[in-house]
């Protein structure tokens, strides 16, 4: 069938076609039967691209007569989720609202033009992705160009083909379809690589709390003491100033302080009374024990068994791991701030500080808790004996950090009991 050519007038300069009924006022009804059997796109089969003719295909052109005919095509090749929109100052609005799988756009566009709204659109991140055919009467190639340069994934001159409309828009939903696919697939991987983490980091923990609790329970029952002593040593390692990941090693860490007591000899770590000097020396053993139960998973030792790393550097990629970390706690929890501690008699910086705060934290729980030598001694006589071992046996600065935030220290305390 032959039909007549009705020519609309665009802003001055250029025009295009359409092709209309001019027996009606109202939009064309297009039948696939009136073009050429030759002219006419075979339909996908849907079986091969399923649920791609629900995908949102937004319009924008400031002629309805143009929007209804091209929504009334696309119908008819099967495409059902259409949206025109004529009024090119809201057309970004509503495209964000839309959420489009596809963008028609024309350019020439009074107040807002399509390259415009092209620039606009970069600025949203609903809408960088999502492929958009520029559909214009214009023929400048410098136009052209900059509408590719701003991200325009195909360039159709009107009047349009039929043909080339509906393969370019086929086309353009797949490659839509591939890369929400591949960017689900990358939101999906990292889901399950956080999910995996958080299960080898929750294993990594319970790990941790078995051994302790191993350890201490040759001496205490609840093995609740290895508990407050990481959480301790965790608020004073927040209050000096430490981020987050560094006091939750450290919680973790510390637990670990007396895991060598697990090769100390009952009769040395029960007797009741005090020990002579040789059961000392034997029960001072347990900091070398504990750096030799971590050995295989510490990188840095010398010969002496000294563990060397720096974890003062706070928040640093070079950070300790936990094991490190654990093992400088047990080989540095009993140095003292003036050198007579053992087992290599340390003085003042030269202790690592996660040394420095686990004492501070283990003889505060140990003068607190009932132990087989001895009853669990009041807060204030606790609170006496720590200061006036200020700056012999502990670091000045953090015992007072300690001692500030005892709120913190007995609320830790109430939560985690001894039984």
């Amino acid at each position: 069938m032959n039909h007549p050519i009705t020519r609309f007038a665009h802003p001055p300069g250029y025009s295009y076609e359409v092709i209309a009924s001019p027996s009606t006022a109202s939009p064309p009804s297009v039948s696939r039967s009136e073009f050429p059997r030759e002219q006419v796109a075979r339909q996908p089969e849907r079986t091969d691209q399923r649920g791609l003719f629900d995908s949102r295909i937004v319009i924008v052109d400031d002629e309805p007569l143009v929007t209804s005919v091209i929504q009334k095509f696309l119908a008819t090749e099967g495409y059902t989720n259409l949206c025109a929109i004529n009024d090119s100052t809201v057309a970004l609005d509503r495209m964000i609202d839309e959420r489009p799988d596809a963008i028609l756009l024309d350019i020439m566009m009074p107040r807002v033009s399509g390259l415009d709204i092209l620039m606009r659109r970069q600025s949203d991140s609903t809408l960088q992705h999502v492929p958009v055919i520029i559909l214009s009467a214009s023929s400048e190639t410098e136009i052209k160009r900059e509408a590719l340069k701003l991200g325009a994934t195909e360039f159709l001159a009107k009047p349009v083909d039929t043909i080339d409309l509906v393969l370019r828009v086929r086309n353009a939903l797949l490659v839509k379809r591939h890369q929400d696919h591949l960017h689900n697939y990358a939101v999906e991987l990292e889901q399950e690589v956080r999910r995996r983490t958080r299960q080898i980091d929750q294993s990594r923990e319970q790990i941790v709390h078995c051994l302790a609790k191993a350890a201490e329970f040759r001496d205490n029952e609840t093995g609740q003491h290895v508990v407050r002593v990481g959480k301790y040593a965790s608020v004073i390692a927040h209050h000096l100033g430490f981020g987050p990941n560094y006091c939750r090693q450290i919680e973790l860490a510390a637990q670990l302080h007396d895991v060598g007591k697990i090769g100390i000899p009952d009769s040395i770590l029960l007797n009741p009374g005090r020990l002579s000097g040789e059961q000392f020396n034997v029960m001072k053993e347990h900091c070398s024990l504990g750096v030799e139960i971590m050995r295989p998973f510490v990188a840095d030792q010398d010969s002496k068994g000294d563990v060397h790393f720096s974890a003062r550097d706070r928040g640093s990629a070079a950070s300790p791991t936990l094991l490190e970390l654990a093992a400088s706690i047990a080989r540095s929890h009993h140095e003292k701030w003036d050198g007579t501690g053992y087992p290599a008699g340390l003085r003042g910086e030269a202790i690592p500080v996660e040394g420095r705060i686990t004492c501070v934290a283990d003889v505060f729980d140990a003068l607190c808790s009932v132990r087989p030598y001895k009853a669990g001694y009041p807060l204030q006589q606790c609170i006496e004996i720590m200061t006036a071992e200020r700056g012999t046996r502990f670091d000045p600065q953090i015992l007072d950090l300690f001692l500030a935030n005892l709120d913190e220290i007995q609320s830790i305390r109430n939560r985690h009991p001894d039984q």
